[in-house]
């Protein structure tokens, strides 16, 4: 129907009042996007579409949120201000529901992170303080972490690459999904036992890239993906570039494997031809290696993506109507979160 993208601000008594009207017809999503400096907007356009194509009859008013604790350029900051709020907003703000992205990972444990007090305080406050809570790939790490102590566990070399999953369990996420693909990009995985033990329900794994979806239904809903739905169709391309020029500089010690699933042979051909005749020299590479050159003419995965994002997006609405009178008689004390 529609959306809107919009800074989180505090809401009045006759804005809680007059929500009780709605039915749930008006979400409100907080998305806290913690992606790096130069992936920053694109992560912003990729959720804002998403949501914009499977919002259906909802109106959903998208709020942005950044951390204040996750290292940035001051020119990236500047461009933020006015745009994007703080955590510490969103409790007076009260969104319907929070999307909390992954970030690009520098420190072994999370816990050495730089955000860690002020991702921890977020993840704390967002159970039971929204209806629902999507943590994706990095946050989902930390969400578990969090909440029960379960590590992620490194892998040999980054898992990069378009996967196809099976749904392993019914659930409202699921409704219409026999299967499903989905970009994966990280170096971490976690194990499905851990999950299992903690109480954390399987909806999809993959027989390469493991657990995939996973939910703990309570006072939240809390949704956890350790693979990217969102992603365009040259994402994948932009990352596999990125870190091959990494390597190519020496700022890292391995060249990145090709993504797995996601080029045709003769894009793949034309792709490895293309880096062989450059003999592994930077700059040139950069400037002739652009990944709409190779990268996949459309988003496979973006039905899929659609579909569970629309379920998502029903559910918030269902429990917005259930909760109403209870969540939003009055509007909340504010909190204070730990930079």
């Amino acid at each position: 129907m529609a959306l809107r993208i919009e800074t989180p601000r505090p809401q009045s008594v006759a804005h809680f009042r007059k929500r009780r009207g709605e039915r749930g017809r008006i979400l409100r999503i907080a998305l806290v996007n913690n992606m790096p400096d130069a992936a920053l907007t694109t992560t912003e356009r990729q959720f804002a579409s998403l949501i914009a194509a499977a919002s259906g009859d909802l109106d959903v008013r998208l709020e942005l949120v950044a951390l204040e604790s996750l290292p940035r350029e001051a020119g990236v900051r500047e461009a933020m201000r006015g745009r994007y709020g703080a955590p510490g907003d969103l409790f007076a703000a009260a969104p319907d529901a929070l999307i909390v992205t992954g970030a690009e990972p520098r420190a072994p444990d999370l816990t050495d992170e730089p955000y860690w007090r002020e991702l921890s305080a977020l993840i704390d406050w967002a159970r039971g303080g929204v209806a629902s809570a999507v943590y994706s790939c990095l946050a989902a790490h930390a969400a578990v972490r969090r909440h029960d102590g379960i590590a992620r566990r490194p892998r040999v070399g980054k898992l990069s690459g378009v996967f196809a999953s099976e749904i392993v369990a019914a659930h409202e996420l699921t409704h219409g999904l026999d299967a499903a693909l989905t970009p994966h990009s990280r170096y971490n995985d976690l194990a499905e036992s851990d999950l299992a033990a903690h109480g954390y329900r399987i909806l999809s794994r993959s027989r390469e890239a493991g657990v995939e979806m996973f939910v703990k239904d309570g006072a939240t809903l809390e949704i956890y993906w350790q693979g990217h739905p969102e992603y365009d169709a040259d994402s994948l391309a932009r990352e596999y570039r990125r870190d091959l020029l990494r390597f190519l500089r020496g700022e890292s010690a391995r060249p990145p494997a090709v993504p797995e699933n996601y080029l045709s042979d003769e894009k793949r051909a034309r792709l490895e031809e293309r880096i062989a005749a450059l003999r592994g020299a930077a700059e040139e590479l950069a400037v002739a290696l652009q990944p709409e050159d190779f990268a996949p003419a459309r988003a496979l995965w973006r039905a899929s993506a659609q579909r569970l994002m629309g379920n998502w997006l029903a559910a918030v609405a269902r429990r917005k109507t259930l909760v109403a009178d209870a969540r939003h008689g009055s509007p909340a004390e504010p909190t204070r979160f730990a930079g």
